[in-house]
């Protein structure tokens, strides 16, 4: 018991920590965008490592991440959401870098902190209250899947990605992009299976996804001043 509660308290640290964070989750640093722009050629390795790195701490994957798999206790189910959150991801990752399909950056990453939201919401069960229906959770998974990858590929398309071996290093980005997904859900899940076992974790688990509904908030004010700020 002592140990499930421990646990729950780090959960709640890493939400709230989150927060200095979630305004920023889609950037690339200042030197990973230098590198891209200066390479020429193929380089696998690097570009699976940026891949990684940008899964591992773009809080606005895991956080809609973690609101997929929150209730979700078979290891099926969580595979099959999962999946088709990568591949609207990958699809549109991939497609908007090679074809050019840059959207404002504010814009995407608001519409991406209200999947956040939304997901939270879904998961508080308030669209079956205020509405009387409970929306396609995999089809929502997979349009917000989409979203996300079209933010990504906005914002390598900043950064002016070198055309000579293009296709390779968005394909080894995009493995990683899904190796740091698989890691970041490990944590996820141990968590989540420790968490579970706790007699206070449908309480708990209110307060999760309303920190959680607020994030997705933070991230979507923040990227609309953005916006009015710069036109």
């Amino acid at each position: 018991m002592r140990f499930c509660w421990s646990l729950n308290i780090s959960f709640y640290l890493l939400l709230f920590g989150m927060l200095s964070a979630t305004a920023y989750a889609h950037n690339v640093t200042e030197g990973d965008a230098g590198y891209i722009q200066e390479i020429w050629g193929i380089h696998i390795i690097p570009f699976i490592y940026l891949g990684a790195k940008h899964m591992v701490t773009g809080y606005d994957h895991i956080l809609f991440l973690l609101g997929v798999v929150f209730f979700l206790y078979r290891m099926r189910d969580v595979t099959v959401y999962v999946s088709i959150f990568a591949f609207g991801h990958s699809t549109t990752m991939l497609l908007g870098v090679l074809f050019g399909w840059g959207i404002n950056a504010y814009i995407v990453d608001t519409i991406i902190g209200l999947s956040v939201v939304y997901k939270a919401l879904d998961n508080l069960g308030a669209y079956q209250r205020w509405f009387g229906f409970q929306p396609n959770t995999k089809l929502a998974t997979l349009i917000f899947g989409f979203i996300h990858g079209t933010g990504l590929a906005t914002k390598i398309l900043d950064y002016e990605i070198a055309s000579d071996g293009l296709l390779a290093n968005l394909l080894a980005f995009n493995l990683g992009v899904e190796i740091g997904q698989i890691l970041a859900l490990a944590v996820i899940l141990i968590v989540m299976g420790f968490w579970r076992r706790s007699p206070l974790f449908m309480r708990q688990a209110y307060s999760a996804n309303i920190i959680m509904m607020s994030l997705g908030f933070i991230l979507m004010g923040y990227q609309i001043a953005g916006y009015i700020m710069n036109l």
